[in-house]
Parts: C-alpha cells; sequence; structure tokens
C-alpha cells in the first residue's frame, strides 16, 4: 500500500483515478493544480505522484523539481514523442497517454513502486555496507588493514597513480575498485586486466588496441582496453608481468596521456588513473632489469600494502563470519554458523591462499553442509592443518618455493581441480603460476 498523490484538472478523471488506485489499498490524495497540491501536503511525502503534463498554471512537470526524490509517472491526452521524450529527460519514471487503459495504468504504477523500493532497499543496504565496512565492502580491524583504509581514503579523491603490493588472494582488486568508488571518476569505467593472463604476444594489441592489418588476424580495428577506460580508472594487476615492449608503451600513457595502437601512426588523446597490483619485489626487478626503472618510479607514487591473512589476527574470525553470510545469501543456503571447533582451526591455519583460500575453503562447506553449523571437517581444516604444519616446518621456504614444493609432492595423486582447490586458487591461477615458475603439469603414464 502506497501514498499517492494524483493531480489533473479534470474532475472525472481524477475521481475514476482515485477510485482505481483506493480499490487497489492505495492512499491517495488529489489535487485541481500544482497550487494546490503544494498548499496542501508536503509533496516529498507521497511515494508516487500522478500528473497531468497540461494544467492550469505550472505544468504537471513542476512536480519534477518540486519532489526530485518521488517517482513521476506524466499524462497527457496530447501524446508525442517529443513530449515524452522532454518528461522523461526531465526525470519522470513513466509517461501515460490519455485515454489510457486500467490495467496498462496500474502496471505502470506498480512497476513505478517497485523500482523506486529497490531503489531506497540499495541505498538502505549501501549505507549499512558503508557503516559496518567503510571501504567497499573490505573487511579488517587489526592495525595493518586500518592503515590500509586510511591510504585509501586520503589517496582515492585524487588522480595520483597507486601500487598495491599484496601476496595472491589478499584483496588487491578490492583496493582498486574502492579507490575508483571514492574518486572523482566514480561514474567512469573500471576497466580490470590480469596482465599474467593474456599471453606475451597479444598483450600490447589488447591493452593499446590495433589496426586493421596490424597483425596476422587483425581483421579489423580494435579498441585496446587502455582507450575503454577513457575518463575512469585502469587496473593493471600482476603488472610485474608485462613484457618490455608493453611497459615502454604504458611508460608513454603515463608521462603523455597518449596512446598509439598497433599499426598505426596516429596518437590518442587518453585520461585515465592507473592502479597497478603486483606479488612481485618490482624494486628487485628494476635493479635487475626485469622492470623498467623509470616505470616503476612512476607507478610507485603511493604505495598500499595489504597484509596476508596470517597476519591479521582475529580479523580472520571477522571475515569468515562476512564471507559465510555472504555465501549463504548468493548460494540461497539458511543462515549458518561455525563450530567452535571451526574457528579455532581457522585462527590455527596460516591461509597461504589468503582471502581466496578462506572464501573457497567456507563456499565449499556450505554447499556440502546438511546442517546450519559449519566444522573443521566441512572446511576441509585437517588437510590444510597438515598443510600448515609442513609448511611451518620448512620456515625458510618462500610462497613460490612451497607452491612448486606443494605441487610436485601431490600432482600425481590429486586431479588439476584438487590441486587448486587445496591452494585456494581456480585452476587458471595454477595454469598461470605453472607456467610462471617453470612447473609444467607432469604427463602420466598411459596404461597398457
Amino acid at each position: 500500500m502506497a501514498r499517492i498523490l494524483v493531480i489533473e484538472d479534470e474532475d472525472i478523471i481524477r475521481r475514476a483515478l482515485r477510485r482505481l488506485l483506493e480499490r487497489q489499498q492505495h492512499r491517495v490524495q488529489d489535487a485541481e493544480s500544482i497550487e494546490e497540491a503544494r498548499a496542501s501536503w508536503d509533496l516529498a511525502g507521497f511515494d508516487l505522484i500522478i500528473a497531468d503534463l497540461r494544467l492550469p498554471g505550472e505544468p504537471g512537470t513542476a512536480v519534477l523539481t518540486l519532489a526530485p526524490e518521488v517517482p513521476s509517472i506524466i499524462m497527457t491526452s496530447y501524446a508525442s514523442v517529443r513530449s515524452a521524450v522532454e518528461a522523461m529527460k526531465q526525470g519522470a519514471v513513466d509517461y501515460i497517454a490519455k485515454p489510457f487503459d486500467n490495467d496498462e495504468l496500474l502496471l505502470t504504477v506498480q512497476r513505478a513502486l517497485k523500482e523506486n523500493r529497490l531503489e531506497r532497499q540499495n541505498a538502505a543496504l549501501q549505507a549499512d555496507l558503508e557503516r559496518n565496512y567503510p571501504v567497499a565492502g573490505i573487511v579488517g580491524s587489526c592495525g595493518a588493514m586500518q592503515d590500509v583504509f586510511d591510504r585509501i581514503g586520503k589517496v582515492a579523491p585524487t588522480d595520483t597513480t597507486v601500487l598495491v603490493l599484496g601476496e595472491s588472494g589478499t584483496g588487491k582488486e578490492l583496493v582498486a575498485r574502492a579507490l575508483h568508488a571514492n574518486s572523482k571518476r566514480a561514474d567512469g569505467p573500471l576497466i580490470a586486466v590480469n596482465c599474467a593472463a593474456i599471453p606475451e604476444s597479444l598483450i600490447e594489441a589488447e591493452l593499446f588496441g590495433h589496426e586493421k592489418g596490424a597483425f596476422t588476424g587483425a581483421v579489423g580495428m580494435r579498441q585496446g582496453l587502455v582507450e575503454a577506460a577513457n575518463g575512469g580508472t585502469l587496473f593493471l594487476d600482476e603488472i610485474g608481468e608485462l613484457p618490455p615492449a608493453a611497459q615502454a608503451r604504458l611508460l608513454r600513457v603515463l608521462q603523455e596521456g597518449e596512446i598509439r595502437r598497433v599499426g598505426s601512426a596516429a596518437s590518442r588523446q587518453v585520461d585515465v588513473r592507473l592502479v597497478a597490483a603486483t606479488h612481485r619485489d618490482l624494486a628487485r626487478l628494476s635493479e635487475s632489469g626485469e622492470f623498467r626503472e623509470d616505470l616503476y618510479f612512476r607507478i610507485n607514487v603511493m604505495e598500499i600494502r595489504l597484509p596476508p591473512l596470517r597476519e591479521r589476527g582475529e580479523d580472520v574470525v571477522e571475515l569468515a563470519r562476512f564471507l559465510l553470510e555472504r555465501g549463504c545469501e548468493r548460494l540461497n543456503q539458511p543462515p549458518m554458523r561455525f563450530s567452535n571447533g571451526a574457528l579455532d582451526a581457522i585462527r590455527n591455519y596460516s591461509w597461504p591462499g589468503n582471502v581466496r583460500e578462506l572464501e573457497n575453503a567456507i563456499e565449499r562447506a556450505v554447499i556440502l553442509s546438511d546442517t546450519t553449523v559449519l566444522t573443521p571437517d566441512l572446511l576441509g581444516m585437517n588437510d590444510r592443518s597438515a598443510n600448515s604444519r609442513r609448511e611451518s616446518a620448512t620456515p625458510d621456504l618462500s610462497l613460490e618455493d612451497y607452491f612448486c614444493q606443494y605441487v610436485r609432492e601431490h600432482e600425481d595423486t590429486l586431479t588439476e581441480t584438487e590441486l587448486a582447490r587445496r591452494l585456494g586458487i581456480s585452476r587458471k591461477a595454477l595454469w598461470e603460476k605453472r607456467q610462471r615458475l617453470g612447473l609444467p603439469r607432469a604427463r602420466k603414464q598411459r596404461q597398457t
């Protein structure tokens, strides 16, 4: 039941509309003109306004400025495409021509009320999210994460280039989205690119575009991803994987604000804000010549370092509960909770795959659970704890060394899907890591 205002100067139509809407259990007020409506009620207090376009005194479209937050439907017997377009441009949610069909009008009213209700609910949910998780849903209360939030808040409104550092699965793309959402470019595009996922032979064409005939297979002109981000934010994940030629082109974008498509002699101006991310040591790579030093200094203006999950203390429990609630909603499952044993296991495990591994474990548990209580077994914590103990027995191993060791130990007994799940990454990410670390999948002997 909604509170609706009808503004119509023809008495017969006004009374008919009122009766029609009241039969649908709506509370209806009516007036002959904008002046009468303004004098009688606070227009912002209505859920919907239906106003005739041609009224004595001010036109019906005046309600669009008098009560901009209230959805309004404009109706008229002088139907034309031009007047409909103008009404919609001014902010009307819909337009009806008289004489109208009762069922059509009721459907229009129902749709307008539903859309407005959804907008209000989304606004309320967004407000709750921003209150509980102030930066784009990133969860964390530890000191290191508070430093992350503080840096995001300070640098987001600027156009400064940002370098996000952190292990795989720590949430680097979430930081990029938070920077974009809180910037003056929020209405522009956010283009996210995983540099490690694009073959080296194609990455220049993907990023910077190409002209027809620039190379074999270039059957037409194509806009690159950098150009697609014009007016917005370009997020380059795993920027350390960019080949030298692409690094040189990217440097030109940052220095001159222009790109040149592959196969083109002409440059094009672009306006993008760059957010880059990597888990690699770019300073060391620049010293060894694997990454351009001038590009490194250009992108490392503001650095945001994400701590691994094992260094975030009780954040892991807070994050687990948040991911469980979100997972239950997404998978259409009833609300669930962790057993005390599951919480202890979550606290004690080192989570080498970080937030991504935790999220995968919880999603798997939600799908497999027959009850509303998640146990360590459902989370696969027995296997994970064994892996954690093995890792702690070799403390000098780097994350990449541990990855190689784990893959070599288990690739004969586990499928690629099982390996990826144990490591808390996707099969695609597993394949990419294998290629980067020179660890191709071993071919199994065919049984005869």
